[in-house]
C-alpha cells in the first residue's frame, strides 16, 4: 500500500486540469511522497480526454480512467475510491493549485491523532480570502436561517453574536488556529482511506454539490474529528472555466443541482426531527430560493 492517493475527477476543464496536474508535479518535488494520481473524467468533449492520455504516456504514477457518460462529482470520485491503492486519499479538485503542502505533514498528524477522521487545509480564493465553503458547520434549520438571511454576515465581527448566528461558516472560529470543524469542501478534502470505505465514499444520491457535506456527516458519525489545518494552503480557482456563466443549460443544471442537494440532505438527516408543516416551509423556502437564483 503507497502512502497517498490523490483522486480528480474533471469535466470539461482541460487547462485547468492541467495547471492543478503540474502544480502537483512540483510540489512533490519539493515535497517527495510515494504518491499515486487518479484522474477519473467524466465525458469531457474539450480535448481533456487527448490531453489526459498524452500524459498518461509521459508519467508513471498517474492513471486515467475515462467515463462514457457524466457521472457526476461524487460517482466519479467514488470510482477513483475503488481503484486507488493509497493509505490516505485526496479528493482535490480539478481547479485547485497545489504548489506549497508536505503531504508527509498532513499524515504525520493524522498518525498521532487517531481521532481524527478527515482535514482540509487553509483553502483560499484568487482574492486571497478563505473559501467560505472550507469551513462550515452543518446547515442546521437555525444555522441556514441566519446565513441566508444575511445575520451571519451583519454580526461576524462580534464576539459572542457571530457564534450564535454565524454557525453556518463558523465564523466565530480563528482561522489562524487550528480547530475543529463540521464541513471541509470536496475541493480539498484529506482523509483515512479505512474510513471512507467503511461508508463507501460519496453518497450516491447526491450529483454534484452537497457531497461533502454527507461524507463529513458520515465521518462524524463514526465518532471522527474534522479538522481545519491552515499551516498549509491550497488555491482553489473555483469556477473560473466560466461555464456556468458561457452555457444557459449548464447553468440551469447546476442551479438544480445546488438546491437540489439542500433537500436531499434535509430529509435524510433533519426532516424526521420536525413536523410536516416545517417541513413542507422548508422545501418552500428552497424553491424560491432556486426560483430567484436562475
Amino acid at each position: 500500500m503507497i502512502s497517498l492517493s490523490i483522486i480528480i475527477v474533471s469535466f470539461n476543464t482541460k487547462e485547468i486540469t492541467k495547471k492543478c496536474l503540474l502544480s502537483l508535479k512540483k510540489n512533490f518535488v519539493k515535497y517527495p511522497l510515494e504518491h499515486e494520481i487518479i484522474v477519473v473524467d467524466n465525458n469531457s468533449s474539450d480535448g481533456t480526454v487527448e490531453f489526459l492520455l498524452d500524459l498518461k504516456k509521459q508519467w508513471n504514477n498517474i492513471d486515467i480512467f475515462l467515463n462514457k457518460k457524466n457521472l457526476g462529482f461524487g460517482k466519479g470520485n467514488n470510482l477513483g475510491l475503488e481503484k486507488c491503492k493509497g493509505k490516505y486519499v485526496l479528493y482535490l479538485n480539478s481547479d485547485a493549485i497545489v504548489s506549497d503542502i508536505d503531504f508527509q505533514d498532513l499524515i504525520n498528524l493524522m498518525e498521532m491523532q487517531k481521532d481524527i477522521g478527515a482535514l482540509t487545509v487553509k483553502v483560499v480564493l484568487p482574492t486571497g480570502e478563505i473559501d467560505p465553503a472550507s469551513h462550515r458547520g452543518f446547515p442546521t434549520l437555525w444555522r441556514s436561517l441566519t446565513y441566508f438571511s444575511g445575520l451571519e454576515k451583519a454580526f461576524s465581527n462580534i464576539p459572542v453574536l457571530n457564534k450564535l448566528f454565524g454557525g453556518y461558516h463558523r465564523v466565530d472560529l480563528n482561522l489562524n488556529n487550528i480547530h475543529e470543524i463540521d464541513v471541509p469542501t470536496g475541493a480539498f478534502l484529506f482523509a483515512k482511506r479505512k474510513i471512507l470505505n467503511k461508508f463507501g465514499g460519496f453518497d450516491k444520491d447526491y450529483f454534484a454539490y452537497g457531497e461533502d457535506i454527507e461524507m463529513a456527516f458520515q465521518i462524524k458519525k463514526l465518532g471522527y474529528k474534522i479538522i481545519y489545518y491552515h499551516l498549509w494552503k491550497v488555491l482553489h480557482l473555483k469556477s473560473v472555466s466560466g461555464l456556468k456563466k458561457k452555457d444557459k443549460n449548464i447553468k440551469k443544471k447546476t442551479n438544480y443541482y445546488f438546491y437540489d442537494s439542500m433537500k436531499i440532505f434535509y430529509k435524510k438527516h433533519y426532516a424526521k426531527n420536525h413536523n410536516r408543516l416545517t417541513n413542507g416551509l422548508v422545501y418552500l423556502a428552497i424553491d424560491v430560493k432556486k426560483y430567484f437564483n436562475k
